[in-house]
């Protein structure tokens, strides 16, 4: 279920099946330049990068953003045309992918305010859906979410610690977990590792960065 999957660096996500898939394309290390889609969570740097986002999207990328990033985009060199925007809560088709957004937001901090309309994502492709959490808290939106791997946030400070996020996953019960957004801004590996050490039996943990 893992094949072609990659988790970058941070929250950087790379799915090659069917389709070339980015989600947060940051601090990358080459250019790549073979995107067909990047999905974009929020606005912070350190999910939308300019500098990486060129390092990976090709002629034809289209970009799939929230609503706020829409002018963002077309001025970094997007054409409208190729700008999908989203908000939370709706399902979409593009290319061939088609993709639900989750909400994505704080519940006791206010670094991702809800009103702010930021999204996690479930992508699905050959009959398994990905989610990707986004940076986020588990709320009453996102404990609703039904998916076969789940990319979670355990880095903690603007996001889940480690054992909030085992918790949320234990809730929704994925086949695979995997833990993202640490080892660099926030987080360490130890954070990851408590995650998967914290999982039910059920559940397969796995670091993949």
């Amino acid at each position: 279920m893992l094949e072609n999957i990659e988790v970058l660096f941070h929250s950087s996500i790379r799915i090659s099946k069917r389709k070339v898939i980015y989600i947060d394309p940051y601090s990358i290390q080459k250019n790549y330049m073979d995107a067909d889609l990047i999905f974009i969570t929020h606005s912070h740097f350190d999910h939308y990068s300019k500098e990486d986002i060129e390092k990976v999207k090709k002629e034809n990328t289209i970009i799939i953003v929230p609503q706020d990033l829409k002018e963002k985009a077309i001025n970094d060199g997007f054409s409208e045309n190729n700008v999908l925007t989203v908000i939370p809560n709706k399902e979409y088709l593009v290319n061939d992918i088609s993709f639900r957004t989750v909400p994505a937001y704080n519940i006791d901090k206010n670094f991702h305010p809800k009103s702010n309309n930021w999204v996690g994502y479930i992508i699905q492709i050959d009959n398994l859906k990905y989610y990707i959490a986004g940076d986020t808290d588990a709320n009453e939106d996102n404990k609703k979410v039904i998916c076969d791997i789940a990319f979670v946030p355990v880095g903690g400070t603007y996001t889940m610690k480690a054992d909030e996020a085992a918790q949320f996953v234990n809730h929704i019960k994925p086949k695979i977990a995997i833990p993202i957004h640490y080892g660099s801004i926030v987080g360490t590996k130890n954070d990851a590792k408590t995650f998967v050490s914290l999982l039910d039996s059920k559940i397969k943990g796995k670091i993949l960065m």
